[in-house]
């Protein structure tokens, strides 16, 4: 019931930071299934790319029935398939990595990035 419960509630936040922000919903998924769930950096990663699937779809469908034309169709192909290709080679890297490297690595590219946005101007 407690994974059932705080999973509904996990995937509700990231879901909707996610549909907000275009962050994937990793951004809250990973720590909380680490800290919470008591999952390893490498369950909540994979985990949470999992998730990401659903959340994405769903995001998509709901962006492409607007009449707004947010999606810009070219730029997905072409970044789809960089994406793809780098995330096949960097699952076989996060496997290779210890725990502490990764949450690192994770914390790092959190802040960076959250610094970025905070910074940029306009």
């Amino acid at each position: 019931m407690k994974l059932l419960i705080t999973g509904l509630l996990i995937g509700a936040i990231a879901g909707l930071l996610g549909a907000l922000c275009g962050v994937g919903g990793g951004l809250v998924m990973v720590p909380a299934f680490v800290m919470i769930l008591g999952k390893t950096q490498q369950s909540a990663v994979a985990t949470s790319l999992a998730v990401i699937v659903i959340t994405a779809l769903s995001g998509t469908l709901s962006n492409m029935s607007s009449a707004s034309k947010l999606i810009d169709w070219k730029l997905v192909l072409v970044t789809g398939i960089g994406a793809g290709l780098a995330a096949w080679f960097g699952a076989d890297l996060m496997r290779s990595l210890k725990t502490p490297v990764l949450t690192k690595i994770f914390g790092v590219t959190v802040i960076f990035f959250g610094l970025l946005m905070l910074f940029k101007k306009g």
